[in-house]
């Protein structure tokens, strides 16, 4: 069974084509700088070189046309016909309180991703048209499942999503905690059980989804009770550019005083803050600690907030759920930075978690237990595979 698995972006349109029974990657790409000129599509198959087609795309429809062009090509492609693609699994961001599963998508779910425009108006139109765009390229009847980023977290108890507004936000816009990188902590959560022999009912876990954009989330008995994003994802941790929790009177205080248009602010937030805001120097944590190193005292600083407050959601999450048996790292910064984990879980001997400094150190992208033979808390790595667990949830459904 062939899944293609696409995730649309406002100019882009990401993808991997998967033999699902052998969870193989039989190609892979992205069309970028749609419907902005100098378009190009960058397509790889298994085994194969590269191959650049610089081409206009001035929607979302041609650069899928491109997309499955490219596969079924004579001389690159992978498969003889579209026809051997099952079914279609789309990232989607936004859905709301209304779905807390994957979805094959009919009219209803469409309904359900135009209404969170609001909550997700960079993504969630996106993602809408990458699943219109197929629907008209392909061969009719073939399913599209929309994999929704906020629908692991539907499981969170209201004193967790709710908000201290008044209620009747929550009734008139839905305004509440929803979390984002489901995909991510419901694919490592899951495997994590499976990589240490366990049954997910029997355990607590915190996944710790640490990147330029990083998310948390207490998964206890498989479920997420609890997790650091909210409405959007400019809640929880300080990331690369996005502030994480503030004081929100610091809102319009810098409003009045610099004289910011709500678009202005929301740009300062989500673009200009972070730990790129605090160093000054940039959003990518490898620039950030070769500035550190070189003696800049702003790239260390926010490098140490993170691990701070990635510790304290970390301590948070550990109350919430009464306990913890397993924190595990994953994304680019939690596969891939020793430092950081190291840094994370310092201090935490009280939590019952010791990490042993020679099996953390050096380990990049491989799935390992890096605490000690004796920590009551077992720490592990696990890298995600957040394309991988879209198109299994988009088996499970066409199946």
């Amino acid at each position: 069974m062939n899944i293609l698995v696409i995730n649309c972006g406002s100019s882009s349109a990401k993808f991997q084509l998967f033999d699902i029974d052998t969870g193989k990657v039989l190609a892979k790409g992205n069309a970028e700088r749609i419907g902005i000129g100098n378009s190009k599509l960058t397509y790889k198959p298994d085994g194969g070189e590269a191959v650049v087609i610089e081409q206009d795309m001035p929607d979302h429809k041609v650069a899928v046309k491109m997309i499955l062009d490219a596969l079924v090509n004579a001389e690159y492609g992978v498969i003889a016909s579209v026809d051997e693609i099952t079914a279609v699994g789309h990232r989607v961001l936004h859905a709301g309180k209304y779905y807390s599963e994957s979805v094959i998508v009919n009219d209803d779910v469409k309904r359900v991703i135009r209404e969170c425009f609001p909550l997700g108006p960079l993504h969630n139109p996106a993602n809408l048209i990458g699943i219109e765009a197929c629907e008209s390229v392909l061969p009719a009847g073939t399913p599209q499942v929309a994999v929704f980023d906020t629908a692991f977290h539907q499981t969170m108890p209201p004193k967790a999503f709710m908000y201290a507004l008044p209620y009747e936000y929550y009734e008139k816009y839905d305004i509440r905690r929803y979390g984002f990188h489901g995909t991510s902590h419901r694919y490592v959560s899951k495997r994590t059980a499976e990589f240490l022999g366990k049954d997910p009912k029997d355990l607590k876990i915190i996944t710790c989804h640490l990147g330029n954009g990083s998310s948390f989330a207490a998964v206890d008995g498989g479920k997420c009770v609890d997790t650091s994003m909210g409405l959007t994802p400019l809640a929880g941790i300080c990331m690369g550019t996005r502030t994480g929790d503030i004081d929100p009177a610091i809102v319009p205080f810098i409003m009045q005083k610099e004289g910011l248009t709500p678009e202005e602010m929301d740009t300062l937030l989500n673009k200009k803050s972070g730990v790129m805001g605090i160093s000054g120097v940039s959003s990518d944590f490898r620039d950030l600690a070769k500035a550190a190193g070189e003696g800049n005292e702003r790239a260390q600083l926010a490098l140490d907030m993170f691990a701070y407050q990635g510790k304290k959601i970390i301590g948070s999450f550990a109350a919430a759920m009464g306990g913890v048996d397993v924190i595990v790292f994953t994304a680019g910064i939690g596969e891939n930075t020793d430092t950081m984990r190291a840094a994370m879980t310092d201090d935490l001997e009280f939590l019952g978690v010791k990490v042993d400094p020679e099996l953390n150190m050096g380990l990049r992208g491989k799935e390992a237990v890096i605490s000690t033979a004796d920590s009551k808390v077992t720490v592990c790595v696990i890298p995600t595979n957040e394309e991988l667990a879209i198109a299994q949830e988009t088996e499970a459904l066409v199946r």
